[in-house]
């Protein structure tokens, strides 16, 4: 089931508020846990068993390590957990490239098993991993109620595309009197504003994804699929795959920490306007946060970290953006986009970094655009041949090894009818929008306006984006969200 899908919107989402909100406390997680997998059985009805199997093995696990802690027993119950989720990760998101590569690289038969990939398992098993590792390390305790547990795993808003939401993050969270939108049939207080700005948020998410992301990959699949490229083609397509990609990803994200906040729960934020960095080391602190902070205390740190060396600090960074490229996808440019991640971050803490903290501002966002714009051409490339044209193309250079124009009337057509939702997108991945509706509630207070006016503005708004984005979904076809395959 799709966020920006009418079943999700005017039915789903609305039963489950209505009985949410209307039990007493101690039932809330029992609500959530059933509706979140009636969700995730929507989508995913063949591997719900999975996601069955990693809650109850990781459950059992954490109580295990209770009782056991400070002994080896515990640490053998740690890796068994960890065996396991790697395990059931690596069967079905890796086989099949393992033994693809396996049989190509030694003229093999080996057998495909033929497994597809759960939906959200990328995200799931990082997630209770990150918990029986915290309970290993003693920063939570081990959760003894399973009702409780199982409603932290398979929480509906993150389930299937992140944030990748860490118990220690929640934990106070998840016994009901704590929410703030507990309700009145419990002791806990409904927040009207916290519900109203978890509504906001998700409007804003689900026009990002439906408005804004499924224009964009219209558009870059158009042009890519030109019999007739250009240089500007290639360059037009890279930066509306890139917006594509934020806008649909971040949109997700919004949804998630939107309806996280109309049930009671605080998410962390996952982006915070990556495109306005001036080096790859910031970008990287704004884009998908939470899975940089993953592997930054589960892989980077535990491997020392900057700790030991110049030369064991550079492994460390290589080793983690390997990973980060292998979490991806089980395919080759994810490796490779990877590797080029990790290479260019070493030679940013080793050189570039001290050039770039001396050049002006305007120089060191080129700088970042610039290389960003050749990551996300290799991310969004499967089809290594296909990789190395659209990259060469990007420098004049066509398959047939000779010299592509500038642009052409296809080319400018499709610029000159786009141009409107390009120049739109750039500007909403800046703070600019978010500065320009602060200035406007100063500006209120500055003349006494009543802040009614401005909160019923902002209702006719978010009801006016929900019926265009209605009408958009009525007209689409099936449009998932890009993360959903990893």
């Amino acid at each position: 089931m799709l966020f920006s899908s009418v079943s999700f919107l005017y039915y789903y989402l609305p039963i489950l508020l209505i009985v949410y909100f209307i039990v007493p406390n101690r039932y809330k997680n029992a609500v959530l846990l059933i509706f979140s997998l009636f969700f995730y059985f929507f989508g995913e009805s063949v591997y719900i068993s999975i996601l069955l199997i990693s809650t109850v093995a990781d459950y059992l696990h954490g109580l295990g390590i209770e009782a056991y802690r400070g002994t080896k027993v515990a640490k053998a119950i740690l890796v068994s957990s960890v065996l396991i989720n790697l395990g059931l990760l690596m069967l079905f998101k890796y086989s099949a490239f393992f033994v693809q590569n396996i049989n190509a690289l030694f003229h093999a038969q080996l057998p495909l098993l033929g497994l597809t990939l759960p939906l959200g398992i990328s995200f799931y098993t990082f997630q209770t991993m990150s918990y029986t590792i915290d309970v290993y390390r003693g920063e939570v305790k081990a959760q003894r109620n399973f009702i409780d547990f199982a409603a932290y795993v398979t929480m509906f808003p993150q389930l299937v595309a992140g944030p990748i939401v860490r118990y220690c993050d929640i934990e106070p969270q998840l016994r009901a009197d704590n929410r703030h939108n507990s309700g009145a049939a419990g002791a806990g207080r409904f927040d009207f504003d916290g519900f109203a700005w978890g509504v906001g948020r998700f409007m804003a998410g689900l026009g990002k994804k439906v408005i804004l992301a499924n224009s964009l990959g219209e558009l870059s699949k158009l042009l890519y699929a030109s019999a007739e490229p250009s240089v500007l083609l290639y360059w037009t397509a890279m930066a509306a795959f890139s917006l594509q990609i934020y806008f649909d990803f971040s949109g997700y994200s919004d949804m998630a920490v939107g309806l996280g906040r109309m049930l009671g729960f605080s998410f962390l934020e996952n982006f915070n306007y990556p495109f306005i960095a001036d080096s790859l080391t910031e970008f990287w602190r704004r884009w998908h946060i939470s899975l940089g902070g993953w592997f930054r205390d589960y892989v980077y740190i535990p491997l020392g970290g900057s700790r030991g060396g110049l030369i064991l600090r550079l492994r460390n960074i290589l080793c983690v953006w390997m990973l980060t490229g292998f979490w991806h996808g089980a395919c080759w440019n994810y490796v490779l986009w990877g590797l080029y991640f990790g290479v260019l971050l070493m030679l940013e803490k080793l050189f570039v970094g001290r050039a770039l903290s001396r050049a002006p501002k305007l120089l060191r966002h080129f700088y970042t655009l610039l290389l960003l714009s050749f990551s996300f051409v290799i991310f969004g490339t499967e089809e290594l041949p296909l990789l190395g044209m659209r990259l060469f193309g990007m420098f004049g250079f066509s398959a047939q090894g000779g010299a592509l124009p500038l642009f052409n009337e296809f080319t400018f057509y499709h610029l000159k009818s786009s141009a409107w939702l390009l120049l739109l997108c750039v500007v909403l991945a800046t703070p600019l929008p978010m500065k320009g509706y602060q200035a406007l509630q100063g500006l209120c207070g500055r003349y006494r306006l009543s802040a009614v006016l401005l909160s019923a503005a902002e209702l006719v708004l978010m009801l006016l984006l929900l019926i265009v984005c209605t009408a958009y979904i009525v007209d689409s076809s099936f449009n998932p969200f890009l993360y959903f395959r990893f």
